[in-house]
């Protein structure tokens, strides 16, 4: 089945006034081929002045909620904030989150789901660390990490899984193809096997970890490689590139 490619820029703890400006004008000026969904995540405090910027054909994604729809929790943002600022996205579990935070699986899959229910659709981080990797621990690691959020989503229209090596983040390497598409297979498979056929047919499963202009294309062509959640590269141009990887 044909499933729309999705390209997601994560911003990170990066920007200014005037790079938000520079970076949106460049998205304002791109083509978005037909058939490719792109969503960029800017800093919590820019994401209204980029919502507001910003053409409507280009989502814009908050990089974390919480999952309380208010009250005293100093310092977070939930989603039905988000969604009162015409905000339709979250990037939760992203490794960072997990590790610096000490964001548990549990946690992530409670929040996916409250995101969820406030109306807001998830970009789902997961991914292995290297020494997960060399004892070959990954696809255990990877499909734990999506039970935790099946254990708490009953409808999965608006998720999307991102599978990020922690290894192969901001770190120049890059997981081979073959290595990643190896992945993919794997985590659709568990949403067959353990959801529904219908959930591991429509569900897209995207792949971050050092994508760039030079190597999206190479990847953009695995069978279950559903686009491209981009961390560095989404600060300059080299994302339009990457944003017609499937051309």
């Amino acid at each position: 089945m044909t499933r729309n490619f999705f390209i997601g820029g994560n911003w990170k703890m990066n920007g200014s006034v005037s790079l938000v400006k520079t970076l949106v004008d460049m998205l304002n000026g791109a083509s978005v081929p037909a058939g490719t969904e792109v969503v960029v995540a800017p800093p919590a405090i820019y994401v209204d002045r980029v919502r507001q910027t910003l053409k409507k054909e280009i989502g814009v994604a908050a990089q974390n909620s919480y999952v309380k729809a208010s009250g005293a929790y100093t310092g977070e943002i939930s989603p039905e904030q988000l969604k009162d600022l015409g905000i339709d996205w979250v990037i939760l579990g992203h490794s960072e989150r997990r590790e610096y935070f000490k964001e548990s699986d549990e946690f992530v899959g409670e929040k996916t789901a409250h995101a969820l229910n406030a109306g807001v659709s998830v970009i789902a981080c997961i991914g292995e660390k290297l020494e997960e990797r060399e004892s070959g621990e990954t696809s255990a690691v990877v499909t734990r990490q999506l039970k935790a959020i099946a254990d708490k989503v009953s409808d999965w229209t608006n998720v999307v899984v991102a599978y990020e090596p922690v290894w192969a983040i901001g770190t120049g390497k890059v997981a081979t193809p073959e290595q990643a598409e190896e992945v993919h297979a794997t985590l659709r498979k568990w949403l067959q096997d353990n959801v529904s056929q219908e959930v591991a047919d429509k569900t897209r499963i995207i792949y971050g970890g050092s994508v760039k202009g030079s190597n999206s294309a190479e990847l953009a062509k695995k069978e279950n490689i559903d686009g491209f959640l981009v961390g560095g590269a989404s600060l300059n141009n080299d994302f339009l590139t990457i944003c017609v990887a499937q051309q």
